[in-house]
């Protein structure tokens, strides 16, 4: 699959977004993102493969506590009692992507990409990527370093790496 990027983002990605394309074709499923702190940087990466639409579902961007509500049906008490930035809130995200569209499996993130926003318990660069695939969830936290473009290009890498590694775990015959 050629790629031919529209968007900056670290070369990394591209390799990544081949394979896991090969994979969501290879076993005709699909693929929804929900994302926050990278204000949709994940589904402008898929997109720009060209083919994209056969295993690429929808994107969702739930910037605001209120659209993760709204859109993936985060509970707001999930929201209130951890914080947006937490990792109940991207598992809800990621579990809200699948059931809210057809995809069999969505990554998710939140965090605070800066320079605002960190606090002592959730500085700048403190990142949570979640999984959806098939019936299973899984989540990661992350601490990047960086200004703002390069926190929200490392969550791509790392929601692309881990979306590759948990496909890999779940559908047979590809790595």
């Amino acid at each position: 699959m050629s790629t031919t990027p529209a968007l900056w983002l670290p070369d990394e990605v591209w390799p990544l977004l081949d394979a896991v394309s090969q994979q969501l074709l290879a076993h005709q499923w699909r693929l929804s993102t929900a994302e926050s702190c990278t204000g949709g940087l994940i589904a402008a990466a898929c997109t720009s493969l060209s083919g994209s639409s056969v295993w690429f579902e929808r994107g969702y961007v739930t910037y605001s506590n209120e659209a993760k509500t709204v859109e993936l049906g985060v509970d707001p008490h999930l929201i209130e009692q951890h914080g947006a930035v937490s990792e109940p809130v991207a598992r809800a995200m990621a579990l809200g992507a699948c059931s809210g569209s057809t995809a069999d499996c969505a990554v998710a993130v939140t965090g605070v990409a800066g320079p605002t926003g960190g606090t002592p318990d959730k500085p700048v660069g403190l990142v949570w990527v979640a999984w959806r695939v098939g019936r299973q969830t899984g989540a990661q936290r992350h601490q990047f370093e960086g200004d703002r473009a390069s926190v929200r290009a490392q969550t791509v890498v790392q929601a692309l790496q881990g979306l590759h590694t948990q496909l890999t775990a779940v559908l047979p015959g590809l790595s």
